[in-house]
This record gives C-alpha cells, structure tokens and sequence, in this order.
C-alpha cells in the first residue's frame, strides 16, 4: 500500500534502472547536500494549539495571480520520460487534477506547446537558463507566453551542472530515444544532451548576472521567479532586478556539496525581503509536515520534484496524483492537529528548534 512518499519512492526505486535511479536521485559530490536538506526538517517541531474549531480547514492560497488549491507546486525536473514513456504528458494530468501549478523543464520530454494542447486546465509555468546563445532563452519565453504560462522560472544557480559522483562513477548517458523536446523547439535542431555535463558546459552560461534578470524580466509582462537562491543579499538583488519572487532552492543537493540545506537558509531569506515578498522554497519536502514546517518559518509555497518522477515512474498520471494528494491530505492534517484553519493563521510561533538540535 502506497500511504507515504516514501513508499512511492522505493516502489520506483524498484522499477527503473540503476543509471536512471541515479541520475534521478543523486546530487553532487558524494550526495552531502542531499541529505542535509532531508536532515533540516528534523531540527524542528511544532507548537500545537488547542481549543479551536478545526472542522472546516482551507489550505487554498492565490500566488503570482494563479490560484492554488494548496501551496504546494511542481519543481522543474527534466525528462519525464526517463520515468514513463508518456512523460510529461502524464504529469500534467495530473497536477490539473489537484490544482496545483506545474513547471515545466528547459529540458522537458514535451513541449509546452504540447502540455497546453492536450489539457489546458493545467496552470503550466517554464523553466529556463540564461543560455550563452540569449536567443534560446528568449524563445523559451516567448513560446511559455504564447502558450498561456503563468510564470517564468528562471534557474540562477546553475553556471554548469555540478560534480554528480554518482552519474560520473556510472558514465551516465543519457537512453536512446529519450529528447529534450522543449529544448529543441527553441533551438531549431535535437541537442546532443547524451552527456547531460558536457551539455552544460557548451550551452549554460557562466557569466549570468542580476543584469540579466533585468534583461529577461523586460522580455514578458509574465512573474519572473528567481529559483536557486540561498542568501538573503541575493534575494534582495533578485528583487532590485525585477524578479516577482525567489525560489530559496540548492537545485535538490545536484550542484554544490556543501550548501546548507533550503530549510536553514529560508529564514534569512524572507527576512531580508520582508513578508510581503513571496519566497518559496524546495529541497527535501518529503510530507505534509514538512510543508507545514516551510509555512511556519516563512514560505508562500513549496515545491517538489524527485517525489513527482517517483510517482511518475510508479503509476503515471496515477503516482503522480497520489503523491500531490498524499501531500495535501498530509498538510490538512497536521494544520488541524496544530489549530490552523487557513495558511494566514501560519506564523513562525508555530515552530520551535529541536532540543539541543540548534542554538
């Protein structure tokens, strides 16, 4: 019976293989950063009141003008179709189906043209680089725009893929077969993405400044999100630069080993910004509880992404409902049992360190 995410996770665990796994699932170096962003979550509790009607919980939230049925979204993750061979054609479905926002990858299977077509319910944003060849980006922006996307996703923690330990030991390549549709619409031909890595080194650049988010933010009347920052100071420059709001994220542990965990930079962050300032955040969200732990110190919304390809790979369009449903029947839950009614009601008095686990 699949009651947790982590019972999606060794059932797909179980069904792909081992190179996929990896590439899915590792992080950079020797996967340090992956574990610190699960280990965050330990070091704090909550504080539950009593004596309050909680018969009737609201977990709806409006973000960037879409509405959400909960605060919770898809993160950009590449190449549904490693996973099922629908890709991200089943997972669009399916986050429809929960009413909750759905980023699609650069590097997706399908093309956002493609997922808007075949189910328009769907509250679709993209995801881009800040490519060497600006003309790339800019007609991934443009083609979102035409297709009806809410947001722009703008990854800036990425000068090149990291050190994955575990895709060089394997020397990953990518399947035969498996193309990055979305990409390719926008550069005219099939990117040669065997190597994921040497990918990056030719294409991503590594010069990106806040100025490019200006020159980006210029391109469309769309919210511009800034995904991949860490540091309150950064935050505040993404806002100067004309970002709508950031995403405090490390790329889920993929590109620095050593970075602290999202969970303990999200406080700098939103206080650096203010409570007005949407920062969301992602890296490690493996439960209701733990959404609920990111609300209690400060952020709009959460994103997941590997619990999405487990889902994915386990039942399609199915796995992928489960998980997002199992999320926010998990997050109803844990509000009721802490006397919350609405996301408003959420504040930091709600969270407290563990004992002896922080200063």
């Amino acid at each position: 019976m699949l009651l947790t995410l982590s019972d999606y996770e060794a059932e797909a665990q179980a069904r792909l293989t081992k190179p996929v796994w990896d590439f899915v699932t590792g992080g950079a170096g020797e996967d340090g950063t992956v574990r610190a962003n699960r280990r965050a979550f330990d070091g704090w509790r909550f504080r539950p009141r009593v004596g309050i009607d909680v018969s009737s919980i609201d977990v709806s939230t409006k973000l960037l003008g879409c509405s959400w049925q909960a605060p919770i979204a898809i993160a950009p993750t590449a190449l549904h179709e490693l996973c099922a061979r629908d890709g991200e054609l089943a997972t669009a479905p399916a986050a429809a189906s929960v009413g909750l926002p759905f980023t699609v990858s650069t590097f997706g299977s399908r093309t956002i043209e493609e997922l808007a077509a075949s189910c328009p319910q769907a509250v679709l944003w993209q995801q881009v680089y800040v490519f060497k060849d600006r003309s790339v980006t800019a007609s991934l922006v443009e083609r979102a725009h035409a297709a009806g996307a809410g947001a722009i996703l703008v990854t800036v923690d990425s000068p090149w893929l990291g050190r994955r330990h575990r895709d060089m030991r394997g020397e990953f390549a990518m399947p035969p077969g498996v193309i990055a549709r979305n990409l390719a619409a926008s550069t005219g031909d099939d990117p040669d993405i065997v190597s994921p890595s040497a990918h990056s080194r030719r294409t991503m650049d590594p010069s990106l400044t806040w100025r490019d988010i200006t020159w980006l933010s210029g391109l469309t009347d769309l919210p511009v999100v800034c995904k991949g920052v860490q540091t309150g100071e950064d935050a505040v420059a993404a806002r100067e630069a004309g970002a709508a709001a950031v995403v405090v994220s490390n790329h889920g542990g993929r590109q620095l080993e050593g970075a602290r965990a999202t969970l303990d930079a999200l406080p700098e962050v939103v206080a650096a910004v203010g409570p007005d300032y949407p920062v969301l955040m992602d890296g490690g969200v493996r439960s209701g509880r733990d959404v609920l732990l990111a609300l209690g110190l400060g952020a709009s919304a959460v994103l997941v992404g590997r619990p999405v390809l487990h889902g994915l790979a386990v039942a399609g369009t199915a796995g992928v409902a489960g998980v997002l449903t199992t999320l926010v029947e998990e997050l109803v839950d844990a509000m009721g049992h802490c006397g919350r009614t609405t996301l408003r009601a959420i504040g930091h008095d709600l969270v407290t360190p563990t004992l002896g686990a922080r200063p």
